[in-house]
């Protein structure tokens, strides 16, 4: 049986306290089931911002989308996690993630360091966020037992093998690091290629005995949609686009899950092909996407 879907949004803004509330309300009023923070400079503060949404809002769930492991001592996260989760009265979702962008770690002082030792932190902070979460002594504690649900995000072996062993959500980026681009820029790969990756995961997970075949797996599978595009022709949209993604061909443009183009029910028809093929069940659209999503919603939820 088919994972039901869920839909997450990523609210990336920050105007005012009476704004933010008003933008959260609004998301739940639309449908979305995870009101979702980033942890970018620039952008909100994470914690503050999920702690805020709680008190307006009554079903979402709320997460982090992802934190960069590198901004983070595991024992001060660990303290913020199980507060957030206190005041959200346990709606809290953790994502983590080994971070990208070398710009964003030089303004703040932090060492950046090469993907290997990026990963290496974001490996030491799941193993002590899960010694200090479900430690019974740990205080303050978190509401969810053991801990709140974990996901992670990346594309890579390393990063796909503690998801198989740890998360509660496997996020797929479905892009990687360009040769000669400046760090931090990321490139769609093929749909093939993400299947790649996709069945990569799934023997990740059979080795660590968290599923016994592909239909039976407890982990959610999640991913960020780049692009919500309506439009009566998608093929003239497909073409527009690209430029930005010039080792793809239209027809795989088209099979993306990064892009979602055309009415709000060929969007649902593309949704539950892409739940076919590659297993994703959660779907997350961007702040700008927003309300262009919300009518794929309606047609969605309950399926």
């Amino acid at each position: 049986m088919a994972r039901p879907f869920r839909f997450g949004v990523n609210l990336l803004t920050l105007e005012s306290a009476e704004a933010w509330r008003g933008k959260c309300r609004h998301a739940e009023q639309l449908g979305y089931d995870v009101l979702l923070a980033p942890d970018h400079l620039g952008n909100p503060a994470p914690f503050p911002a999920l702690a805020t949404a709680a008190e307006v809002t009554e079903r979402p769930r709320l997460g982090t989308f992802v934190l960069n492991a590198g901004f983070w001592n595991p024992a001060l996260l660990a303290r913020e996690v199980a507060t957030c989760d206190a005041l959200t009265d346990g709606r809290l979702e953790l994502g983590l993630g080994a971070g990208y962008v070398k710009a964003e770690h030089d303004s703040a002082g932090l060492p950046f360091g090469s993907p290997g030792e990026r990963v290496d932190h974001l490996v030491h902070t799941v193993a002590e966020l899960e010694r200090l979460l479900t430690d019974s002594e740990h205080r303050p504690r978190s509401t969810q037992s053991p801990r709140p649900p974990l996901l992670l995000g990346g594309n890579g072996d390393r990063l796909l093998r503690l998801a198989a062993r740890h998360a509660d959500i496997a996020a797929f980026t479905g892009a990687a690091q360009p040769a000669g681009k400046p760090q931090g820029t990321l490139q769609l790969i093929s749909p093939e290629a993400l299947e790649g990756r996709i069945a990569a995961f799934r023997r990740f997970a059979a080795e660590a005995e968290r599923t016994k075949g592909t239909d039976e797996t407890g982990i959610e599978l999640n991913y960020l949609i780049q692009m919500v595009g309506p439009t009566d022709d998608r093929r003239a949209k497909a073409r527009e686009l690209a430029p930005y993604a010039p080792d793809l061909t239209e027809d795989q443009l088209l099979e993306h899950p990064a892009l979602l183009l055309g009415g709000a029910k060929e969007m649902a028809e593309q949704l539950r092909a892409h739940r076919e093929r590659f297993g994703f069940s959660y779907f997350t659209v961007l702040e700008h996407n927003m309300e262009a999503f919300a009518p794929v919603i309606e047609e969605l939820h309950g399926g």
